[in-house]
């Protein structure tokens, strides 16, 4: 849907689920500030981005302590539009809004499915460090939650009415990067037609995300190594030295020391990320988890579609919970919502699953469902 002002969209979120909304900052009437503080009360599941020319760090910031996901400053291309818009559906797939919790306090609960001995490690491990200031190292393979573990250490920490301010680092070019991450000024390189401020700058007080930290060139590594060190940086095309205070969450899908014998990973940068390491564990080594899950993205299903939850047989159930799952939980996830989209009434068997399934026929010895 597209509105012509913030009380018209707020008309629509009222009679609707939306999965992203998308608001100017300045707008006759009510402007996108307080557009985004009147939606912070209500209970909603979408994802908000704020549009701007007049991007400053108290904006921002602002915007995202009141549940902002993120913004995009004008002049933008279709491409950065749909680059962002992917990123907030993502991040809106990896969040369970607690609408109790929501409403009252306009906060949002993370919950992480699952009850195995590996989940139940891997959440003390989490209360351990989200109290700290230390950085954090989340490892683990891709689509096992590593972004949804560092939410929830950022909402156990001091810091949770701070931003989290997140920056998915293999969608960036280097060039690209480097204005991402400490920002730049007007006439800093060609293009820059206006300042801009960075992620750093904008998770001062807070904490920020590097998503996939290993895709950040070797040049780079160094400037982010003294951020690291120093709390200091410059932004492109200025000699000011900025000071700040903000904790760093990175996650990696790769083995950092291998990326370091390899010459790709600087050691001294590694051992400055690697503080406090977490590894996530692939949904193949808790599979005891997997009827839970399920059934949390059956129920998700059907408030996205707006229909009844579907029910999947013990067979399908068994298959899926013998399956060695490549793509972890975000594959468990599509499936289900796949299943959930084309079911016509009957409950979901495991023929209808098992062509979706790579390999199906290799998974490992049979795991039984009833632990759970």
């Amino acid at each position: 849907n597209c509105v012509s002002s913030a009380v018209e969209a707020l008309a629509c979120l009222a009679n609707q689920d939306y999965d992203v909304v998308i608001t100017d900052l300045q707008m006759p009437g009510m402007s996108g500030l307080e557009f985004i503080r009147e939606i912070e009360q209500r209970r909603h599941g979408a994802q908000v981005a704020m549009v701007t020319a007049h991007a400053t760090v108290t904006s921002a910031v602002e915007a995202m302590r009141h549940g902002a996901f993120d913004y995009i400053e004008k002049p933008f291309d279709v491409e950065q539009l749909e680059h962002l818009v992917a990123r907030a559906l993502e991040h809106g797939r990896l969040l369970d809004k607690n609408p109790s919790d929501a409403a009252s306090s306009g906060s949002s609960t993370i919950e992480m499915i699952g009850t195995s001995r590996a989940m139940q490690a891997l959440r003390e491990r989490i209360a351990q460090v989200a109290v700290t200031s230390e950085t954090v190292l989340i490892c683990g393979e891709s689509g096992t939650g590593k972004e949804l573990v560092a939410r929830a250490i950022h909402a156990g920490s001091g810091r949770c009415d701070a931003p989290l301010v997140s920056l998915n680092c293999p969608v960036l070019s280097d060039h690209l990067m480097e204005s991402e991450l400490f920002g730049h000024e007007r006439g800093a390189f060609t293009g820059a037609d206006g300042p801009r401020t960075g992620r750093f700058e904008l998770a001062d007080g807070g904490t920020i995300l590097l998503d996939e930290v290993t895709e950040i060139d070797l040049p780079l590594q160094a400037k982010l190594l003294r951020v690291l060190q120093e709390r200091t940086f410059e932004r492109v095309g200025s000699s000011k030295t900025q000071s700040i205070d903000v904790r760093v969450l990175a996650t990696t899908n790769r083995q950092l020391r291998d990326e370091v014998s390899a010459g790709r990973f600087r050691e001294d940068l590694y051992y400055r990320l690697n503080v406090l390491p977490l590894i996530v564990p692939p949904l193949r080594d808790r599979r005891e988890d997997v009827p839970a899950l399920i059934e949390h993205f059956l129920h998700r299903a059907a408030t996205r579609l707006n229909k009844p939850a579907c029910e999947v047989s013990d067979t399908a159930t068994d298959l899926l919970v013998n399956y060695h799952w490549p793509g972890n939980i975000r594959e468990l996830e599509n499936i289900v919502t796949r299943a959930c989209v084309l079911n016509t009434g009957a409950p979901i068997g495991p023929d209808e699953l098992r062509p979706w399934l790579i390999d199906s026929d290799a998974s490992d010895e049979p795991v039984s469902v009833g632990a759970t």
